[in-house]
C-alpha cells in the first residue's frame, strides 16, 4: 500500500517475541553480520550516578539553573560539575 491511511491498523495482528527473535536471527544468517546493538551502552559502578535527594537554597538552585540555561545543560549537571571542581579525586 502506497498509503499508510488506508491501511486497517486495528486488526493488524501482533508480532511475539518469538517472532520477531526468529526474525532477527533469520535477518543474521542472511546478511552473514551480528546486529548492532541499540540503546545506550552500559556504564560501569564508577560512572553510574546515585539518586539522592538534598536541600539546598533557593539561591543556589536560581543559580544553577541560570548556568544550565546558559550552558544548554540541565541544572544539576552545573550542580556536580562545580562540586567535582571542589574535591579532589583519587
Amino acid at each position: 500500500m502506497k498509503n499508510s491511511k488506508n491501511f486497517p491498523f486495528n486488526n493488524a495482528r501482533h508480532l511475539t517475541k518469538a517472532e520477531v527473535s526468529a526474525g532477527k536471527k533469520a535477518i543474521e544468517q542472511k546478511t552473514g553480520k551480528k546486529r548492532a546493538v541499540r540503546g545506550r551502552p552500559h556504564k560501569s559502578v564508577l560512572e553510574k550516578f546515585v539518586p539522592i535527594s538534598i536541600r539546598l537554597h533557593p539561591k543556589i538552585i536560581h543559580w544553577a539553573k541560570a548556568q544550565a540555561k546558559k550552558r544548554g545543560v540541565g541544572y544539576q549537571s552545573i550542580i556536580n560539575s562545580f562540586l567535582l571542581t571542589k574535591i579532589s579525586l583519587p
